[in-house]
This record gives C-alpha cells, sequence and structure tokens, in this order.
C-alpha cells in the first residue's frame, strides 16, 4: 500500500509539473495571438491579459491527454534510471501491480475534470466570447434557448435588435414565427416586425409575410404598420455564429447539458452535437487511463536495453494518433454517421484495450 501511495504521489506531481509549464506556454503563445487579433482595437494591454487567461483553461482542457501521457513517460523513465523498477520487479511485484497507482490517479484527475474543471472552462470560455465580441463588433451577439423559443441578440453601430423565434430547422438556416424589436444607437426602441419566416443570408434577415411597425415617439403604430411580402434587415449575424452561439457545447457545464439537450429538441434544433460532446466528456477519465497504458507499455523498462528515445517517439506518436482517431469519431458523431453512444466510448475503450494488449505484451510477452 505504501509502495502504491509512493507511485501515485510522484505521478502527480510529474503531472502538476507538467500542467502549469503548458499553461505558461500556452499564455505566452495565446497572448502574443490575442495582441494581433486586437491590434485594431482600443483594448488595453491589461484587458488583453484578461483575455488571454479566459481562454488558457479551455486550452488546457484540450492537452490534458496530451500532459497524461508526457507524465506517464517521464515517470516511468525516472523510475528505470533510478532502478527502483528492477527493485520493484526484484521484489516480485508485476507490471501491472505497479500500474495501479498511475492508472487510479488518472481516473482520479478524469473525474475532477469532468466534474470540477468542466465547470470552470464552460464559465471562461462563454465570458471570453462576450468579451471579444464585444471588443470588435461593439456588441455581443447573445442566443438563449427556452420553454419560450428562441432569443437572439445582435448589436452594431446601427444599435441592438432583440429576435424571438418560436422554432429554427436543425441547422438554424431558417427561422419561423419571428419578432424583431430593434433599437436606436441610443436605446429607446424605434421598429417593430413580425414574419412567418426569415431567413439568414447576405448580411441581411430576409423574411417573407412581414408587417412592420413604427415605435416613433407619437405615431400611432397600427396606422402606420406596413405589410411586406418580403423585406430584408441588415445584420451582423451569420449562421455560423449563430450555431456557435447556441451550437458550442463546451460553452456549457456538463451539469447543464442534459436540460440544454431537452430545450434544443423542444426548439427544433438537433442536440446532436450537445450529446456527443455530454457523452465524450463522461468518457474522458476511461481516455487518460488509456494514455497512462500507452505511455506505459514503452517505457516500463530498463534504460540499459538502450532505444528509449524510439519508445518515447511511439507512443507519443500512438497517444496523438488514439486523439486523432477520437475527434474523426466525435466528427463523425456530430454529422449522424454513427451512432452517438459508438461515436463517444469506442475510442476510449479501443484504447484502453489497445494500452492492456502492448502493456500485457510487454510484460508476459
Amino acid at each position: 500500500m505504501r509502495l502504491h501511495l509512493y507511485f501515485a504521489r510522484k505521478f502527480a506531481w510529474i503531472f502538476t509539473g507538467l500542467l502549469f509549464l503548458f499553461f505558461l506556454l500556452q499564455v505566452l503563445v495565446d497572448l502574443i495571438e490575442q495582441v494581433r487579433k486586437l491590434d485594431h482595437t482600443d483594448v488595453g494591454f491589461a484587458e488583453v491579459i484578461g483575455l488571454t487567461l479566459l481562454s488558457a483553461p479551455g486550452g488546457l482542457n484540450t492537452i490534458l491527454p496530451l500532459v497524461m501521457i508526457l507524465a506517464t513517460v517521464a515517470l516511468f523513465i525516472g523510475l528505470a534510471r533510478s532502478s527502483e523498477l528492477v527493485v520493484v520487479r526484484a521484489a516480485g511485484r508485476s507490471g501491472l501491480k505497479t500500474l495501479i497507482a498511475p492508472v487510479l490517479v488518472a481516473a482520479l484527475i478524469g473525474g475532477l475534470a469532468v466534474s470540477t474543471f468542466n465547470p470552470i472552462v464552460s464559465a471562461t470560455s462563454k465570458r471570453y466570447q462576450e468579451l471579444f465580441q464585444r471588443h470588435v463588433s461593439g456588441g455581443a451577439d447573445v442566443l438563449s434557448i427556452s420553454s419560450e423559443g428562441l432569443w437572439l441578440r445582435q448589436g452594431g453601430p446601427e444599435g441592438q435588435t432583440v429576435i424571438r423565434a418560436t422554432a429554427a430547422n436543425a441547422d438554424a438556416s431558417i427561422l419561423y414565427d419571428l419578432s424583431f424589436i430593434i433599437y436606436a444607437p441610443e436605446g429607446g426602441p424605434q421598429r417593430r416586425i413580425e414574419a412567418r419566416e426569415a431567413q439568414l443570408a447576405d448580411g441581411a434577415w430576409r423574411m417573407r409575410d412581414a408587417k412592420s411597425w413604427p415605435l416613433a415617439s407619437g405615431l400611432n403604430p397600427e396606422a402606420t404598420a406596413e405589410s411586406h411580402a418580403e423585406l430584408r434587415l441588415p445584420s451582423t449575424l451569420t449562421q455560423d455564429r449563430i450555431r456557435d452561439s447556441f451550437g458550442r457545447p463546451d460553452a456549457i457545464s456538463i451539469w447543464d447539458l442534459p436540460a440544454v439537450i431537452a430545450q434544443l429538441e423542444q426548439a427544433g434544433f438537433s442536440p446532436r452535437r450537445h450529446a456527443v460532446w455530454l457523452q465524450m466528456e463522461l468518457a474522458r477519465p476511461l481516455f487518460l487511463v488509456a494514455m497512462v497504458l500507452i505511455g506505459a507499455a514503452f517505457t516500463m523498462r530498463h534504460q540499459r536495453g538502450g532505444g528509449t528515445g524510439v519508445a518515447v517517439l511511439v507512443s507519443l506518436l500512438i497517444g496523438f494518433s488514439l486523439y486523432f482517431i477520437r475527434n474523426f469519431g466525435q466528427i463523425l458523431g456530430e454529422n449522424g454517421q454513427i451512432p452517438v453512444m459508438l461515436a463517444a466510448w469506442a475510442p476510449p475503450v479501443a484504447s484502453v484495450l489497445l494500452g492492456l494488449g502492448l502493456v500485457l505484451n510487454t510484460e508476459d510477452g
């Protein structure tokens, strides 16, 4: 038991140190990128640093598998160089028993990443997008989905426009039963539009069967209302930005995702992207365990055998390959080409089985 605690503590310290180093590197790289993106604005350097720190958790969450496999490689190379692995094997302890502590630590880290770090990442990512859009376009584009329908807000130099739609098609290209409230730059409402449907194209809303009421002071809105078979309203939104507003599951806490999926279904949107992300987050601890097994399979041996550099390179290449296969499965799941559960759970399960097979082949031949 004491030996397991020793390995677990050592592995946890190595993982923490590598995570901190990657955090510093990512902050430095992202800081340069934020300065480049906001070079044409009047944003101060302190605000740029704030945006960089808000985007950092999302990047760390993405590279957790890489940090995990590097921590495993560093752990077992260090144990081999200090001959601790030789002593452990001489005491009659098999390699599989040596792996118990790192595997449990990886599973614990994965559980904390899903239950605790995921809500932090979603909150910081959402706040980053709001501030970045405000600095770039002068107003954040906000989307909200509730039991009453779909709510949008588009911002720009001409003022704010609040949009409500009762439903939309699956890819958010067409909205139905809309109501537009257009506000002047100084803040007061100046126009109301209702339409049977609207499509966003060429930088404008193209509405059908629309009716417009002016809301200027001293006018009778109904007396001056106008009906249009087709009506165009300029917009700073795009279909991609609308889909990203409600379609970025990483900006939603995993604890809120089931309710969001239900609301998307009720509003007529396809929740497949959110469902795939939810299952992939739940499978994250299993994938981190697989990274430990892959890293250990090539480095859990004595250093005098030679070929350490090649072994480390092969383990990293396999880890990267499994990571890209996992992302490819996510894309297939989001596109509906394979079932959601298969897209989310097949790559981690296959990775664990591959890593376990490599470890058994290394230990028992």
